[in-house]
């Protein structure tokens, strides 16, 4: 608070001694924000009462009834989405301010009721047979829905989550048995055209200015699961001749993503960038060294090691500085 623009408006006679003196006790007692504390105890109500829910009815399956479970999840459900639909505002394009923070937690306890209701569908009627593809498929798609139709970024999450684990459902059990349970290398090309697809989205997202809010959701998961797929890539295919090409794709994609941090201001994604990179860069020469097989090469690796972590301290503080005077 800026009491010397009030000190001077006391001066001009603008304001009472009175007003003045409420104003200093303001300013040496100020408000303390309990905002992101209600968030929080709001966030693990929810995910206490999902738990407990469940636990109380896996203790007592035997007398409740299967039927009775699945009315009463699914009553949840319903009785979540109704309120939801009546209190929401209208659709937008932009972001779309919710009516009320216990709004968000109804909206977010009605997902978690569907996935709940869907998840014992399966396991205990198994409404999908063994496509668990098709069992991942259905909720992805209506929670993609709903995040959009009611503007929740937890819930784009979820969807985003639930789209991973549908393209895990999808190729594990094939190539489990064509590769054995050893191999990894068939889901890392999937995972990375996912870490590709979420970026693409958080540029379409803003270029069409289509809830362009929604943008470090996708970016955020997009180039965490591009990086690790391809650090993957590189150390599954180590022994082959071209696995650098893998490290090589890591620098263009950090390149790209590093303009794009700084056309957004965003330094938390270039520290991302940067850590990657380094991991890249530093596995590279790691591989060199080891390559020489001598004392030396283990001298310089520790001597690279303590200059690298310093640089990097240094690059970061340099890109903070830079990148807030765009």
């Amino acid at each position: 608070m800026d009491t010397d623009l009030y000190k001077k408006l006391h001066h001009e006679g603008l304001i009472s001694d009175e007003t003045l003196e409420k104003i200093a006790e303001k300013h040496k007692n100020p408000l303390f924000s309990l905002h992101w504390e209600l968030k929080t105890l709001l966030y693990l109500g929810v995910t206490l009462l999902s738990t407990g829910l469940g636990v109380l009815i896996y203790k007592n399956i035997d007398t409740i009834g299967h039927q009775f479970i699945l009315l009463f999840i699914a009553g949840i459900c319903a009785g979540c989405f109704v309120y939801c639909v009546k209190k929401r505002n209208p659709f937008s394009r932009g972001k779309v301010k919710s009516p009320s923070s216990f709004y968000d937690y109804i909206l977010l306890l009605g997902c978690l009721s569907l996935l709940s209701f869907l998840g014992y569908l399966q396991v205990q009627y198994q409404v999908f047979g063994n496509n668990y593809g098709l069992a991942t498929f259905i909720p992805m798609l209506i929670l993609f829905y709903v995040a959009y139709e009611f503007d929740h970024i937890g819930v784009l999450s979820m969807a985003i989550t639930n789209l991973a684990i549908w393209l895990g459902a999808t190729i594990t059990p094939y190539t489990m048995l064509s590769n054995g349970f050893n191999s990894s290398d068939p889901l890392i090309i999937p995972y990375l055209f996912l870490g590709m697809l979420l970026l693409a989205a958080a540029y379409l997202s803003e270029r069409y200015n289509f809830k362009k809010h929604f943008k470090f959701t996708y970016h955020n998961f997009g180039l965490n699961i591009s990086f690790l797929a391809l650090l993957t890539g590189y150390f599954s295919f180590y022994e082959n001749s071209l696995s650098f090409l893998w490290l090589i794709t890591v620098l263009i994609l950090g390149y790209v993503l590093y303009k794009d941090a700084f056309r957004s201001k965003s330094f938390y994604f270039l520290l991302l960038i940067t850590l990657y990179t380094y991991v890249a860069i530093s596995t590279l020469i790691v591989r060199v060294l080891f390559s020489m097989d001598s004392e030396l090469a283990f001298v310089i690796g520790l001597l690279y090691f303590i200059g690298s972590a310093i640089g990097l301290i240094i690059a970061l503080i340099h890109l903070n500085k830079k990148i807030k005077e765009i």
